[in-house]
């Protein structure tokens, strides 16, 4: 009874308006914290989702693993005896990874790129995290050896990897090596360093192998790879022919006599043991009897092979680069192999200059490099002194067949002008 007599005191002595404005404050209060706590504990777990992603790529650790998935195709090696063979550091039946050095300083300054972008815009990163990740999700189809170790990159960023539409087929010790140096330097072309050999050696791998090989490319620019060895092997042409019948073949010939010279001072280099020259390119000296199934004469019959790719290709998807001219007037034959890749011409006389050490043309140095790129030590080997008797009856032996290449390609290489020159003195090859 007491409480209530307070009560009607208390009310009467407070007005009604400002008790309910009271009242209403006090739940407006009440509701509002209610609403921040239930959103504090809503958004929490959001931003541990969004910030995770960003935290993978900004992370040191995490950071390495990513760019090794993302360039370690640019770092396979490869059982390519006959490539590796060319620079001196593979002996017979061994094998070793060599790292592409123009992969090697895209890779560094990709690496600074990423820092400084990431580093600048913390949703960028995560965004670049989420469409990292997606591109490792889509490609699972790699062969089982491999699938640890590679990642398709198709982000935007990177470019996307394609199957060659350009590859340098042959031919051995013509100067396929100085070629596809030389090509490297356009923006527009991007090019395996190592000789893949796919459509010789690989081909039961596969295409996805074959792809995963390549270097990521951006719209506009040009996959190729070179493998000497493709113009002599049977079945090339029609594997090639197969993957992309509208493909540009390159094939780099040179005298043929010269070409089994320099083919044979490379083996001499790594076999001393080997019988001389002149023993290996005859059944009988005596009778004069060329031995043509020696591999170093055999490649040298240019129309025979060249027969086994006409099956498949037309001339006009084909182009032929004089070995001799690529020495004495490099930037004019490249203008030609430009030209054939519908690429513009970048690659001019001011990227050579000539080594008289080596005596053959260098690339001089990039702006990004402090030494002239030039090719290496196992390049320019003299080659040993030969018979003069010996090389004008090989000049004889490829005659026949010099004008039969020269009829089936449509170009004159005048090779038989420098047989008196090609006997007298030793000679050196950049490839």
């Amino acid at each position: 009874m007491a409480f209530w007599s307070s009560t009607s005191v208390f009310t009467s002595k407070v007005p009604r308006k400002i008790l309910f404005m009271f009242t209403l404050s006090l739940s407006v209060t009440y509701l509002f914290y209610s609403l921040m706590s239930c959103y504090n504990s809503l958004q929490f777990p959001l931003q541990e989702n969004y910030g995770y992603p960003g935290r993978l790529v900004t992370d040191e650790t995490t950071f390495v693993t990513l760019r090794e998935k993302l360039y370690s195709t640019s770092f396979q090696g490869h059982t390519a005896e006959e490539g590796l063979a060319d620079e001196g550091r593979l002996a017979p039946g061994k094998t070793t990874t060599i790292p592409d050095p123009e992969d090697v300083e895209t890779e560094q300054r990709t690496e600074e790129w990423i820092r400084t972008d990431l580093s600048s815009s913390p949703t960028r990163s995560s965004a670049f995290a989420d469409r990292t990740g997606a591109a490792e999700k889509e490609h699972q189809d790699f062969s089982p050896t491999d699938s640890d170790l590679r990642v398709n990159c198709t982000t935007s960023d990177y470019g996307e990897k394609k199957l060659p539409q350009a590859i340098i087929i042959g031919v051995k010790k013509g100067g396929t090596r100085a070629l596809l140096e030389a090509l490297r330097v356009h923006p527009d072309v991007r090019a395996v360093g190592n000789e893949p050999h796919f459509f010789d050696r690989n081909y039961e791998k596969g295409l996805d192998w074959y792809r995963d090989l390549m270097p990521s490319t951006l719209e506009g620019q040009i996959t190729m790879e070179k493998t000497p060895s493709y113009f002599v092997t049977n079945h090339a042409p029609k594997r090639i022919h197969t993957m992309a019948r509208d493909i540009k073949l390159i094939i780099v010939v040179r005298n043929p006599v010269t070409r089994a010279i320099s083919d044979y001072t490379q083996t001499l280099s790594k076999k001393p043991e080997i019988p001389t020259f002149e023993v290996l390119a005859f059944k009988n000296r005596t009778l004069g009897l060329i031995d043509a199934s020696w591999s170093a004469l055999r490649i040298g019959i240019y129309a025979l092979h060249l027969e086994s790719w006409m099956q498949y290709f037309p001339l006009s998807q084909m182009h032929f680069v004089s070995g001799e001219r690529l020495i004495v007037d490099p930037a004019g034959e490249m203008a030609k192999v430009q030209d054939f890749l519908g690429l513009k011409r970048i690659v001019t006389d001011k990227h050579f200059y000539f080594n008289k050490t080596k005596g053959f043309p260098c690339l001089k140095k990039p702006e990004d490099s402090s030494t002239p790129r030039c090719l290496g030590k196992s390049k320019g080997r003299t080659h040993p002194r030969i018979d003069p008797d010996v090389i004008r009856r090989l000049h004889k032996f490829f005659k026949p067949f010099n004008m039969m290449f020269y009829q089936m390609s449509g170009q004159n290489f005048e090779w038989e002008l420098g047989e008196a020159a090609a006997a007298a003195a030793p000679r050196s090859s950049q490839d």
